[in-house]
């Protein structure tokens, strides 16, 4: 009973890493650290290396499960799985019918995550500064470079899980969040959220399948190297992040995409093919409302939430110290 009440336990945190990797800007990375967790998951995931594919190949089923601590990982992604699936369909509404307040939500998040992260890095030099205006750009370039709809094809889909799930390992830098930047957040929610309404089920199975290989192969081979970057140039590395973060805020901003906006204000809108809706939504605009205090309300909001998470964090581990 002790056992089942542990793994429950830990199925229970990887639900609230479930539901921190589904909003952009929460990490779950952080949710594992504040919840005593992030050791035993990262050294578990590192544990999937050659030894357990020499134990795999030589039918040592019972050796290679408690080598990558098996109950352990399979109960934390039980949690996070059931968390993905719960919260997928309300993410789909909000961000169909409320985008505005949605949007201002995330932003509000990733903006406390900025100034966080960036705390963390101790008496900023010159070329810390350097660093950060590169990730600056680097993540401005790559939001306004990348076209606002991506690849719905397969390879792009593996493409997308593979890097998303790295961020999953990083406190401060979410899943959903590189999915966000690689313009496929909405369309993964989408699908997700497809799949439990019984909508088009073959062809959302293949592209979550699709999705979770490509998760699968990214935390076997790109955590390993961002492990290896971490060890050897953190700082860096961190400079690089917090300011590819900071810059890939153009992204996020809440009127950025004014066809969603006006198609959750005029639902005649989505029904038209897209270059008619482009050229119809002039005669809209002056229609549209902007919802500025809301806007600024559900920021202030992710803002908060992320103090508080972030704070949270600081008090247990100055307590793990004592």
């Amino acid at each position: 009973m002790g056992k089942i009440t542990k793994y429950l336990g830990v199925a229970v945190k990887g639900a609230c890493m479930g539901a921190a990797d589904v909003i952009p800007g929460v990490s779950g990375g952080t949710i594992a650290f504040i919840t005593g967790i992030y050791d035993q998951f990262v050294g578990s995931l590192n544990n999937i290396d050659a030894t357990a594919v020499k134990l795999l190949f030589k039918g040592r089923i019972k050796e290679l499960w408690e080598h990558i601590n098996g109950t352990f990982l399979v109960s934390l992604f039980a949690g996070i799985l059931f968390s993905v699936l719960s919260l997928a369909k309300l993410m789909q509404y909000l961000l169909t019918w409320h985008p505005i307040e949605t949007w201002a939500f995330f932003f509000g998040l990733i903006v406390a995550s900025v100034i966080f992260i960036g705390k963390g890095v101790e008496k900023w030099r010159g070329k810390d500064y350097l660093m950060y205006v590169l990730g600056i750009a680097l993540g401005v370039v790559i939001c306004t470079l990348s076209p606002t709809t991506t690849p719905d094809a397969l390879w792009f889909i593996f493409l997308s899980g593979a890097i998303a799930i790295c961020a999953m390992i990083l406190p401060g830098i979410s899943g959903s969040f590189i999915l966000l930047i690689l313009g496929k957040y909405q369309f993964i929610m989408g699908v997700i959220s497809d799949l439990t309404s019984g909508i088009n089920l073959v062809e959302n199975i293949i592209i979550i399948g699709v999705f979770a290989i490509g998760a699968v192969v990214g935390i076997l081979s790109f955590s390993k190297f961002l492990h290896w970057l971490l060890e050897r140039y953190q700082r860096q590395t961190i400079l690089v992040m917090v300011g590819f973060i900071t810059g890939s805020l153009v992204k996020v901003w809440p009127w950025s995409n004014m066809e969603a906006i006006a198609q959750s204000q005029f639902p005649e809108l989505a029904d038209l093919p897209s270059d008619v809706m482009i050229e119809t939504l002039p005669g809209f605009m002056n229609q549209i409302e902007m919802h500025y205090t809301g806007a600024i309300i559900f920021a202030i909001i992710g803002f908060v939430l992320i103090t508080g998470i972030e704070m949270a964090g600081k008090i247990i581990a100055k307590k793990r110290a004592e």
